[in-house]
């Protein structure tokens, strides 16, 4: 007999309602904190595109449905167009660490790990030269 996986980080947090409000916490706080301007400004007027895409992003990464992941596209590879620089990656991860820190009955270690993973996700994104504006290869 075969023992019962234990319930994916998706289900434990409480499924897309939750991703769906972190997504919206990080984007209102891109929008509204000055501090996020430079990330804020290399995105689209309409943030409801990438507020969609991330949510179905993060719900399949955190083991919920997979439908983002079956287009065929790689999360890296979708960000190379932008100069992601170290401070832009730093932005985007504090403001993800808020973002799910918003989460009053989110368990605190699942929104820590998520934190720290996003974190190094961002990071790994980095793609701007540190030595004056090339992109790396």
């Amino acid at each position: 007999m075969n023992a019962a996986a234990p319930p994916s980080p998706y289900v434990r947090i409480g499924g897309e309602p939750v991703v769906a409000a972190i997504v919206n916490r990080f984007y209102d706080l891109i929008e509204q904190d000055s501090l996020y301007a430079d990330l804020r400004a290399l995105h689209a007027a309409d943030l409801g595109p990438v507020r969609h895409g991330l949510t179905r992003f993060l719900s399949g990464w955190l083991g919920g449905p997979r439908d983002w992941f079956g287009r065929g596209q790689c999360v890296m590879s979708l960000h190379r167009a932008f100069p992601i620089t170290p401070a832009l990656a730093d932005d985007w991860a504090l403001a993800m660490t808020c973002a799910i820190a918003g989460q009053q009955d989110m368990d605190p270690a699942i929104g820590d790990a998520m934190a720290q993973a996003l974190g190094h996700m961002a990071r790994g994104m980095i793609n701007f030269a540190l030595d004056g504006g090339s992109a790396a290869a």
